[in-house]
């Protein structure tokens, strides 16, 4: 299996990149970036050694939906093509199930997110329908809402015991 080394900061992948491959970090760091070196750049979260990235534009041949980069000068990280997946698939039934528990993990924190700010986004507008948009118990909802998705955000980093 191939392995591909970074410097910090250097590039994985672009968002919009075809995809053809996903990857497993083995030492070093990742981070995860929607418009990265934009004025509007946003980190998503950091990956650690022994987390994947790249997994669904490999399954679905999407576009990359998100930029990686490396954030230590030591970062390894092990290329996995549709073949290897294979490989893994009927030779390494461990790491297949480490990448399903992590894809997993995060489809339940992306989906309790939404779930959240999907209730938040309704309790403002029934708020806004009363005339009660002064409502203190709103407003402190909102702000649980939002500091529950930076407190996810920030879970990301630390996805190894574990959610694009």
């Amino acid at each position: 299996m191939e392995q591909r080394l970074f410097r910090n900061g250097e590039s994985i992948f672009r968002q919009g990149d075809e995809s053809t491959c996903m990857y497993r970090i083995e030492s070093g760091k990742v981070g995860i970036f929607l418009n990265y070196g934009k004025p509007n750049q946003t980190k998503l979260t950091e990956l650690p050694a022994g987390q994947f990235l790249g997994e669904m534009g490999l399954l679905d041949g999407a576009p990359r939906s998100a930029a990686a980069v490396s954030m230590s000068d030591d970062t390894a990280l092990s290329v996995i093509k549709a073949e290897s997946l294979s490989r893994y698939l009927n030779e390494e039934p461990d790491v297949m199930r480490a990448l399903l528990q992590q894809m997993s993990t995060r489809l339940r924190r992306i989906s309790r997110d939404c779930t959240d700010a999907c209730r938040t986004v309704n309790a403002v507008v029934e708020a806004e329908k009363a005339g009660k948009t002064e409502d203190p118990a709103l407003k402190n909802r909102i702000a649980k809402t939002l500091a529950g998705f930076e407190a996810s955000r920030l879970e990301g980093r630390e996805e190894g015991g574990n959610d694009a």
